[in-house]
């Protein structure tokens, strides 16, 4: 009993079995079912020396993406370890090369089976700075558009110097914009089919992702220290200070798609396409940073996997009739769409946010699953020249009024905070939005994770003061 409950003390784990059952019918058996009680943020004595404290990122697993640990196998000759969980061959990254069997890395000791990463200082490298994928609708009269162009100027002026930007306009076609092209006198543009869904892969062999690095023969394709280089993801995601003149000069050449209309058709979009591109884009690239897709959308999606209504006119969009009657043809395969997408979203940590200015339907009783699941929101007006699309708008991206105050020697605490609602839904919220109830709960909640974490005792003696905005 003394040896299970040193491994409790040690890992901060506690399960009801010792032994976990070997088949199907001793697990029916068992009355307790198979489960532990965790705690992610044990105390653990200062005279104890069980869990030390790594100054480096975390090794993870190709595949299934797992974390270096005791039980994985090493072949220190090949510099190789076999991940425990899918059995993926990882190799080791150069700052390992060193490791023999006398000298192995402190997530190789038998006994750290729980250690700590530190993030890194100011000083040292920092984490992804926040991300922001513009997906822009071309479908849209020239009056719209002019409006549309005036407000995304605005929003570029208030995002933070640091921040990252990309470009992605759709009509007809999907067109990626290369906004960090320098030396070029005319940007980039990769041009993909609107009816046609794109694979990661196929995206990224595509954009010429691998042209100073090979492509990995297996495993997960996220970030640079996964198979990309640096260099090729400047071209999609650059710098709000460094892009600002580029990303200007492209959006005031954006023109109305030129793909022709007929009087009795509706334009052609694409809108689950461009999305699909913009979410394995950045999931190729910044995975578990924060990230927001912002799609500003004026009208229905007629083109691809996510249509919701035909291109004839005579076919009138679907009513609330039609989804109570179960009658709407495009519907479910459009949310099974968006429902692939909304947890393609969740496992990156990013968030999409909508924008629909229009008349017309333009598709949210399908894509709110999208958002609603990632923590993203809604704003719903006429026109992009609408006062309510415009403050909202500046709201999104008025900075400075819900500052946590977390900035200290330690630097900016970029984490992703996952909250199980058992009485509602378990939808795991990537972000933390101003405009949900629970967001001033759990502010402070952040708020209070952080100083038990770096010791501010401090801060549990403030006041949290918030204006709500509901």
């Amino acid at each position: 009993m003394t040896e299970f409950m040193d491994l409790e003390a040690q890992d901060g784990v506690r399960m009801p079995w010792n032994v976990i059952p070997g088949t199907k019918q001793e697990a029916s058996n068992c009355v307790v079912p198979v489960s532990a009680i965790y705690t992610p943020i044990k105390a653990f004595p200062v005279n104890n020396n069980s869990m030390p404290i790594l100054p480096y990122a975390p090794l993870r697993c190709r595949t299934c993406r797992s974390i270096l640990n005791p039980f994985s196998i090493v072949d220190f000759a090949a510099k190789i370890w076999i991940c425990p969980f899918c059995f993926q061959r990882n190799h080791f990254p150069p700052h390992y090369a060193s490791i023999t069997d006398d000298n192995l890395p402190a997530e190789l000791f038998p006994q750290y089976t729980t250690i700590e990463y530190e993030p890194p200082g100011p000083g040292e490298k920092s984490s992804v700075p926040p991300v922001f994928m513009f997906v822009v609708d071309t479908c849209i009269i020239e009056e719209e558009m002019s409006f549309l162009k005036s407000a995304l100027s605005q929003a570029i002026d208030l995002l933070p110097d640091n921040s990252l930007v990309g470009l992605i306009t759709f009509g007809t076609l999907v067109q990626v914009h290369e906004l960090g092209g320098f030396g070029q006198i005319i940007p980039k543009t990769y041009v993909f089919k609107g009816s046609k869904d794109v694979s990661k892969d196929q995206l990224l062999e595509q954009l010429n992702f691998f042209i100073k690095k090979p492509k990995p023969s297996t495993g997960v394709i996220a970030g640079v220290r996964d198979g990309l280089s640096s260099d090729t993801i400047a071209r999609f995601l650059v710098p709000a200070f460094d892009c600002e003149f580029t990303l200007n000069s492209v959006l005031e050449e954006l023109q109305k798609d030129p793909w022709p209309v007929p009087p009795d058709q509706r334009s052609t979009r694409c809108t689950g396409t461009a999305l699909s591109i913009a979410a394995s884009l950045l999931g190729a690239c910044v995975p578990g940073s924060g990230a927001r897709i912002l799609a500003f959308v004026g009208g229905p999606s007629t083109e691809g996997p996510a249509a919701i209504v035909s291109k004839n006119l005579s076919e009138p969009i679907r009513s609330h009739k039609d989804l109570d009657k179960d009658s709407a043809p495009h519907y479910h395969k459009a949310v099974k769409f968006y429902d692939a997408l909304s947890k393609q979203l969740v496992h990156q940590g990013h968030v999409l946010d909508l924008f629909a200015c229009a008349l017309d339907q333009v598709g949210v009783a399908e894509l709110k699953v999208a958002v609603e699941k990632t923590g993203g929101l809604v704003v719903l007006s006429d026109s992009f020249g609408h006062a309510v699309f415009k403050d909202s708008v500046r709201r999104v991206f008025h900075s400075g009024d819900y500052d946590l105050g977390l900035s200290s020697k330690y630097g900016f605490m970029n984490f992703v905070l996952y909250f199980f609602l058992s009485r509602i839904a378990d939808y795991p919220l990537p972000v933390l939005t101003i405009i949900t109830p629970l967001y001033k709960k759990y502010l402070l909640l952040a708020k209070l994770i952080y100083a038990y974490m770096h010791g501010a005792d401090s801060l549990f003696q403030q006041d949290l003061s918030l204006s709500e905005h509901y």
